[in-house]
């Protein structure tokens, strides 16, 4: 659930009017919403509680270092996939012992400055990279902690850009490659350290069994490589979906009772008992699902344009604010801040000002008919919103608000045309 609701007819998150945030800051403008990112995480904690287990915010969801600070101080872990992801989890106050560094590209910096941070564990994707962390290691008279990531080749029934447990995902090591690559580890690798076993399927799962079966498949591997190598922790990575079509009416315990999106309780319910009998600490790595309905885009109508064959309603919020109606064609619900008729709809594409004609928030979609200044508030764009932003067509990118009840905090400056053309250098 989440808190943004309708209160006499403005829409509030938690205590706070969004119209006394987007009329103080401007638009676009993304706003979190505190309470609801800690039911997110707190619930999760306490649905896998009868397990060894730790949270591990996934920090390319949402890296502001409020938010990370935040999640810091609720003792959450922190899943990380570049050196300057680490780099903002310790500005943040986060602990980087208790950092897991994923993603197939690490570079040899990157790789030296996260050992020297003493993290927790690499997230392992190839031999080759094994073999570079090793080097390196040796290089500095010390041992590197690593955890080789399985695909187990499952479908996980989402996006085919989301997807990462398939055998052709760049993502991980074959399964049925898996044992002889932990055993070269061993034999020929003396600067590394056997900490664990790694996997994640994909991002944005609504059904459990993809989570049951990759969860099944894999777990015996993690019991045979405790038994050979010691291993002490099993990451199962993250992917829980949240609700885009939906969304407003989802802040309702009600709506839970009668759809069947999959909940925190439901994926905990079913993997709980596949986990214990490892005797493993487990490690889940969350970022969607934390912050996703905890996120929304603020943004202004500026014009309304009628053709021949549809309506658009032009906004001041691009797809360099927002990617993922372009890139993964998702959906949005968006709503007025100010509530309209049930009557006072049209059919339109609500775009914003970038020069690609992929360039929209919504098509062909009934939304209400918001004229020129007013406000509208785009759902579930607290994950994979901000942090996917850009500069595309020179827009300086939004700002970021965080509400506590009825206060709120900008969280991040819009940026600045001087900041646009910062570090750029005109040569003699």
């Amino acid at each position: 659930m989440h808190t943004f609701s309708y209160k006499n007819g403005t829409l509030y998150c938690e205590n706070t009017p969004l119209c006394d945030i987007a009329e103080a800051v401007g638009t676009p403008t993304y706003v979190y919403s505190k309470q609801t990112i800690l039911d997110h995480f707190k619930g999760l904690q306490q649905a896998l509680s009868p397990l060894d287990s730790e949270v591990s915010y996934a920090v390319k969801a949402c890296s502001n270092l409020a938010i990370l600070n935040l999640m810091a101080r609720e003792g959450a872990g922190f899943d990380i996939v570049s050196g300057g992801e680490l780099w903002r989890v310790v500005q943040a106050g986060g602990d980087p012992r208790r950092c897991t560094y994923a993603g197939v590209g690490k570079t040899p910096e990157e790789i030296r400055y996260a050992l020297e941070q003493e993290i927790y564990c690499f997230n392992v994707e190839s031999e080759a990279e094994l073999r570079a962390i090793d080097e390196i290691a040796g290089s500095m008279g010390i041992k590197a902690p690593v955890a080789v990531r399985v695909n187990p080749n499952i479908e996980a029934g989402t996006h085919k850009y989301i997807t990462t447990g398939k055998s052709e995902n760049k993502f991980g090591v074959d399964f049925d490659r898996i044992e002889a690559l932990y055993a070269l580890i061993d034999e020929q690798m003396p600067n590394l350290e056997i900490k664990g076993l790694q996997m994640h399927i994909g991002s944005q799962l609504t059904q459990v069994k993809p989570f049951i079966e990759a969860v099944a498949k894999v777990a015996p591997l993690a019991a045979r490589l405790k038994e050979r190598y010691g291993i002490r922790f099993f990451s199962i990575g993250g992917g829980i979906g949240i609700v885009y079509d939906g969304a407003l009416a989802s802040g309702s315990p009600d709506w839970w009772e009668h759809n069947h999106q999959l909940t925190i309780g439901t994926y905990a319910d079913s993997l709980v008992p596949l986990l214990q009998p490892l005797g493993l600490r487990i490690l889940v790595e969350p970022g969607r699902v934390i912050v996703g309905n905890a996120g929304v885009m603020l943004t202004q109508c500026l014009y309304e344009k009628k053709g021949d064959a549809k309506t658009f309603k032009i906004v001041d919020a691009g797809m360099n604010d927002l990617i993922r109606p372009a890139l993964y064609e998702g959906h949005h619900e968006i709503w007025p801040l100010q509530q309209h008729d049930d009557q006072d709809t049209v059919v339109a594409d609500i775009v914003g000002p970038i020069c690609e004609s992929g360039d929209f928030l919504a098509q062909n979609r009934t939304v209400a008919d918001v004229q020129q200044g007013e406000y509208l508030a785009v759902f579930s764009a607290g994950a994979y919103g901000f942090s996917m932003s850009s500069n595309y067509n020179s827009r300086p990118m939004a700002a970021e608000v965080l509400v506590d009840g009825s206060n709120w905090t900008v969280i991040r400056s819009r940026q600045s045309l001087e900041d646009l053309v910062r570090g750029e250098i005109i040569p003699e």
